[in-house]
């Protein structure tokens, strides 16, 4: 049988932040600089995929923003801290650790990375699909606009 989760990445990054501030207890890495757009966004998503916070937080500056669905932003360092701090939790406690994101396209226009993915997860009855563009500067992550949406995920019973 499967579920569809109601959740959205909005309610993870807003709903909990305070909570999520005090769990992940860690002050922010260094930062860590790629030398362009394309491994900007690969070491993203390779961070993302093994739930390592240290190096996910290492390419965000302070003004980083996150554009979510239904109009949602997320601003700064430490709210994204606090976004990833959740996302990176067993799927029990409300997160996505063990999902991989499989980038299925991918065209960079300027310092833009604009990436069409595939999210596996045990958890998963299904693959979700979704699409990312990835503003980068000075080989940092400065603004991403997803369409990640747990709600629009089917669970696994």
């Amino acid at each position: 049988m499967k579920t569809r989760m109601s959740l959205t990445l909005a309610a993870l990054a807003l709903a909990p932040a305070a909570a999520l501030a005090e769990g992940h207890g860690r002050d922010l890495p260094a930062y860590v600089l790629q030398p362009n757009a394309e491994l900007v966004t690969m070491e993203h998503l390779d961070a993302l995929n093994e739930c390592d916070w240290d190096r996910l937080m290492a390419q965000y500056p302070e003004e980083v923003l996150f554009m979510l669905p239904n109009g949602v932003w997320v601003e700064g360092r430490a709210a994204i801290g606090d976004v990833f701090a959740g996302f990176c939790t067993p799927r029990e406690d409300g997160g996505f650790l063990g999902a991989t994101f499989i980038p299925e396209r991918v065209k960079t226009i300027g310092n833009t990375v604009n990436v069409s993915w595939r999210m596996e997860a045990d958890f998963l009855a299904e693959p979700y699909k979704g699409a990312d563009a990835y503003v980068t500067h000075d080989g940092m992550m400065y603004v991403q606009v997803t369409t990640f949406d747990p709600g629009e995920m089917v669970f696994a019973e």
